[in-house]
């Protein structure tokens, strides 16, 4: 009996290529990937680690990563992937918090001032055991914690079951057509949802193959998906590293044909940014999901002509996962009408690690997550998302949503970066506050933005203040954090 689907594969294909480690200049087949697992799940045990117990990693991407989490899964241990942007400090409140039977990593463990053991070391130290039978396990308890990145508060630990990530397993891989010939890039981090769920379920569950990098480089990236001995077919990026793609002396879409798609989340993607993909019969596909959801919720076809006709849409909604629109009142909302985003299906966490308070205020009483984001489903099924439920402002009695400012912004060359916030304001309760960064050697003036506004924008929309920085705060994650944002605004008034 396969107890997973990596198991499955180990059987319908044991010869066909499952994983290749850039770093290691390493291959495995399935055969060899479920052996593996099974050799650091024994490798785990020896080392005292049992059922419940939180194995942490902090570590770049690599092979054994992936290995070290279906390994705890079978033993039903929780894994937790740790981001190694994050400072010593911030790390040691994730670790206090999860408590870890253990701790491995690599050089960005040493460099943490963190005690754990040597990712090498333990890898090898797997390799001397034999690999015990595979022994069916329950996938609905937490198999894996990942941390939110905290841009209002202390990182929250998502706890997230087997049956969640090889749902998202099920949803993405028919989404954006994965099969068993395609081949799928991997160098999004692997402490993101992203990385360690959406990379890497729907590829295992087709019997396709993962190519793991360490990190994203531009130039490096753009020659591996061009590369005609990997014949890669799917990528995972946000929209700033498809720009960069883009931008790179290098690029020649002829050399990307191999390419089913480019798949792209975690901020707005704007129109012209799409069609700038498109025009070279390249998809890039919208998609919206959370770290609540395993990841991907919805996505765009891979068909060019569904992409043009829909470039305001995030994706389609798959079967297994449920999406309604409600108002303040949680009302169900009518198709086209714009209110907070609910999920619920078998890829939906069952909450937070040791936070029940903020767990029950997560969900409704009959399981829908609540979102916190705007959006509206459309009459084709369509999920357009406006904001963050929580970034929208009220100006003059007209609700104003930030994206909407920063996505008609997204043309504006000069513009590097920018966000908008809600601001007081005596006559009309709240006005706009843009923030602008510019690319280096660019100027960026009020006046000229204003200009550039004026036209795309209803005039309550438009900011009443803009202020030029150099570049706007984030969190370790990347992430911008508005209300870091908000109040050096408020402090420099």
């Amino acid at each position: 009996m396969a107890v997973d689907y990596l198991a499955l594969q180990a059987g319908l294909q044991p010869l066909r290529l499952a994983a290749h480690d850039f770093v290691e200049q390493k291959s495995w087949t399935y055969q060899d990937f479920d052996r593996d697992v099974q050799k650091f799940a024994a490798a785990l045990r020896a080392r005292g680690v049992a059922a419940g117990d939180r194995v942490a990693v902090l570590a770049k991407n690599r092979v054994a990563l992936v290995l070290l989490h279906l390994a705890c899964a079978r033993l039903q241990a929780i894994y937790v992937p740790l981001n190694w942007r994050l400072s010593a400090p911030e790390l040691r409140l994730l670790l206090e918090d999860a408590e870890p039977a253990l701790v491995l990593g690599d050089a960005q463990l040493a460099s943490s001032g963190l005690e754990g053991v040597d990712l090498d070391a333990f890898a090898t130290e797997a390799m001397d055991f034999a690999p015990p039978p595979a022994l069916p396990y329950d996938q609905t308890v937490t198999s894996l914690i990942l941390y939110t990145s905290g841009t209002s508060g202390k990182p929250k630990g998502v706890m997230l079951s087997e049956r969640n990530c090889w749902a998202t397993g099920q949803n993405f891989s028919v989404l954006a057509s994965l099969r068993d010939d395609s081949v799928v890039l991997c160098d999004a981090p692997m402490f993101h949802v992203i990385g360690l769920i959406g990379n890497i379920r729907p590829t295992f569950m087709r019997g396709g193959a993962i190519l793991v990098s360490d990190g994203f480089v531009p130039s490096r990236t753009l020659a591996r998906l061009a590369d005609p001995a990997w014949r890669v077919t799917h990528y995972f990026c946000v929209p700033q590293m498809a720009a960069m793609l883009r931008a790179e002396p290098g690029f020649d879409p002829a050399k990307l044909r191999n390419l089913v798609g480019i798949f792209s989340g975690g901020a707005p993607h704007p129109a012209d940014a799409i069609k700038a993909w498109t025009r070279h019969k390249i998809p890039l596909a919208n998609g919206y999901g959370m770290t609540e959801a395993a990841g991907t919720v919805v996505c765009m076809p891979v068909d060019i002509s569904l992409i043009e006709d829909n470039l305001a849409a995030s994706g389609l909604v798959p079967p297994e996962v449920e999406v309604k629109i409600v108002n303040d009142a949680g009302q169900a909302l009518a198709p086209g009408t714009a209110g907070e985003v609910l999920v619920r299906g078998a890829n939906v966490s069952a909450g937070y690690w040791r936070r029940p308070a903020e767990t029950a205020a997560a969900f409704t009483e009959d399981g829908w997550y609540r979102s916190g984001d705007i959006g509206s489903l459309d009459e084709n099924g369509f999920l357009h998302l406006v904001d963050r439920k929580k970034d929208m402002f009220i100006s003059g009695g007209e609700n104003v949503y930030p994206a909407e400012i920063e996505g008609a912004l997204a043309g504006y060359e000069d513009i590097a970066e920018c966000a908008v916030v809600g601001v007081e304001d005596e006559r009309w309760g709240e006005v706009g506050h843009l923030v602008v960064a510019p690319w280096p050697g660019r100027v960026l003036r009020e006046a000229d933005i204003l200009a550039y506004l004026e036209p795309r924008l209803a005039r309550y929309k438009i900011p009443k203040h803009i202020t030029i920085m150099e570049t706007l705060p984030r969190n370790g994650a990347g992430k911008l954090v508005k209300a870091v944002l908000k109040k050096a605004l408020l402090e420099t008034v």
